[in-house]
Order: C-alpha cells, then sequence, then structure tokens
C-alpha cells in the first residue's frame, strides 16, 4: 500500500469535518483544530509522496522542517522582545503593552531554564522543567490552532444584505475624543456602509460603547460625532450606550436590532486582532452576523493578538486547568 494514503485519508477527513463545522456556524474555536490537522496530515501527505519519489529529498525535507522549530523559536523570541519594546516607546507602559515583550523574555528564560537543568540532572527539577515544557508544548499548540483560524476568518466576507452595521467602541482619547484604532473601525464600518448602499440597502449603523472611567461621554457619542462629521447622516446611526466589555457591547447592540427587526441581519466591525474573539462572543450572544475586521497597525497586532488568546484560555479555564493539571502529573509519575 501507497504509504501516502493513511496521512492523505486522514487530511481529507480533516478537511471534510472542518467544511462541515465551518458551514454549520463558523463562529467556533474547533474549526481551527479541524484545519489545523488537516493541513499537518497533508504535510505528511506531501512528504510521503516524496519519499516515494526520492527517499533522500524526503528525508532532507524533513530533517529542514525539525531544524526550523529551534531556529523559528529563537527568531520568535527575539522578534517578541523587539516588539515589546516598539510597544513602550510607542503606547506607554501600561501591562497590555508588555505582553510581546514578557512573552519574548519567557522564552528566552525557558531555554535558559532547560540547559541548566540538563547540565544538572535533577530528578526534581526535571520533573518541574518537563511539566513546564509541557504546558508550553499544550499553549503553543493552542495558539497555533488560534492564529491560523483568525487569519481564515479573518479574511471571509459575506454576501448577504445586511440591516445593521455594528461598530465596537474602544475607550477614547483624553476622555472625548476618537483614538486612532477606534477611528479605524469606524472607517471600516463607514466603506460597509457605503458599499451597501450601493448595491440598494440602506442599513443603520449601530455605535457601542458606554461611558468608561475618565471619560466625558459614552464612546458610541463620540462614535456617532465622527461618523457625523464624514458625512453619515445621524438618523442612520443607533446609539448603544451601555455597555462597558465587548460581550455587552454584543449583548445590548443585539437587543436593540431585534427591537426593529427582529429578523435582522448585521456585520459586527472591530480590529483584526479582536475578530475571532468577538465573534466567538457574538455567538454565544446569540447576535445574528459575522465579525469583520479594521486593519491595525503592525507594531500593536502582537501583542494585541497574546491578549486576546489570553482571554479566550481564561474563558475556558476550567479544561485547560485540566489538561495542564493532568500533563503536570504525568511529568511527576515519570520522575517517580
Amino acid at each position: 500500500m501507497n504509504p501516502a494514503l493513511l496521512p492523505l485519508g486522514a487530511a481529507v477527513f480533516c478537511f471534510g469535518v472542518f467544511l462541515v463545522s465551518f458551514l454549520l456556524e463558523r463562529r467556533r474555536l474547533r474549526n481551527g483544530f479541524y484545519l489545523f490537522f488537516a493541513l499537518a496530515f497533508l504535510g505528511l501527505t506531501l512528504i510521503a509522496l516524496l519519499a516515494s519519489i526520492s527517499p533522500g529529498a524526503a528525508a532532507i525535507v524533513a530533517f529542514g522542517l525539525l531544524a526550523l522549530i529551534p531556529l523559528t523559536i529563537v527568531v520568535l523570541a527575539v522578534f517578541l522582545i523587539g516588539n515589546g519594546v516598539t510597544m513602550l516607546r510607542r503606547e506607554g507602559r501600561r501591562p497590555a503593552n508588555l505582553l510581546s515583550l514578557a512573552a519574548g523574555a519567557g522564552i528566552v528564560a525557558l531555554i535558559a531554564f532547560d540547559f541548566v537543568v540538563g547540565q544538572l540532572g535533577w530528578a526534581p527539577l526535571e520533573a518541574v522543567r518537563d511539566s513546564i515544557d509541557g504546558i508550553v508544548a499544550y499553549l503553543s499548540f493552542l495558539f497555533v490552532c488560534f492564529l491560523l483560524y483568525s487569519l481564515v476568518y479573518g479574511r471571509i466576507r459575506g454576501r448577504r444584505a445586511l440591516d445593521f452595521v455594528v461598530v465596537l467602541g474602544s475607550g477614547l482619547l483624553g476622555g472625548k475624543n476618537v483614538p486612532p484604532l477606534l477611528a479605524g473601525r469606524l472607517e471600516r464600518g463607514r466603506q460597509v456602509l457605503a458599499a451597501e448602499d450601493r448595491k440598494g440597502r440602506s442599513p443603520l449603523l449601530v455605535t457601542s460603547g458606554g461611558q468608561g472611567p475618565g471619560e466625558e461621554l459614552p464612546e458610541s457619542h463620540a462614535m456617532a460625532d465622527y461618523l457625523v462629521g464624514r458625512g453619515v447622516p445621524r438618523e442612520r446611526i443607533v446609539l448603544e450606550d451601555r455597555s462597558r466589555t465587548t460581550r455587552e457591547n454584543l449583548a445590548f447592540s443585539a437587543a436593540l436590532m431585534r427591537e426593529r427587526n427582529p429578523h435582522y441581519r448585521c456585520v459586527v466591525v472591530t480590529n483584526n486582532f479582536h475578530v475571532l474573539r468577538a465573534a466567538l462572543v457574538a455567538r454565544k450572544v446569540k447576535v445574528n452576523g459575522q465579525v469583520i475586521g479594521a486593519p491595525t497597525a503592525w507594531y500593536f497586532w502582537p501583542s494585541a493578538t497574546l491578549r486576546e488568546f489570553a482571554a479566550i484560555l481564561v474563558d475556558h479555564r476550567v479544561l485547560n486547568g485540566i489538561i495542564c493539571a493532568v500533563i503536570v502529573a504525568a511529568s511527576v509519575l515519570k520522575a517517580v
């Protein structure tokens, strides 16, 4: 039997499961796992096919892929540290801006720790090392799946007619002004509104955001003023001015849309790094629509993506806690 048939069958099966799950509901994180395994098995299929033609070439390719793993880890650590420094210079020393720097420094510390433990050869410390490495490997796998599906989901565009365009708030600058990050969302929402108008439709635009600490007015009001100043008629803007979180943004906006049209369809606009998590929340609060992203400055994206991933881990903390506990237990038993 051709050795490529088994991984090919697995790849086809995983892709089929992904396709069915995706068509039933795009806004599920599990789609990323199905897609990851489909691509992984496809890669194994290609290597097996190459091995049937030239075993030497397949061995070189396999070795090169394995060699890329440590190289990628080192490059990633350097990139994250550099990005963290850039974030501190441009965005200030808020805790959220330290994520990429902390992640890069953590990778370097883990490499050094593994090296030291390997030199000492002390069983209890090896158990600690194996536990940490296992948890990091598990989280890395989750992050790759999350990132992969974030990139896929963020590039999907709906074709159905829209009744509403919802723009999520993100805080005001100086308590009353729309910052660049939020302006990007509003411009994206305005583009969607204009595109719908060109098709002969007339959706309403919902600005969603309450009044946070230190803000002189609700975010939704400042967002509406921004849009009116750029030509959007005031009567086409619906204000949702009670929310404080993404979940409330979506839940309260959904209630406003259902009041006006029980069978509404919408699109939700946020920044590209926030698209997948917003979509997951939108499914939970039963928002009838997909989520699209607005561009984000390149240097902001790594820290913001790590923050989104951390939020998803917290949302599934029970399951992740159990898996991490199993990893630790297995490492301890191995050392006994």
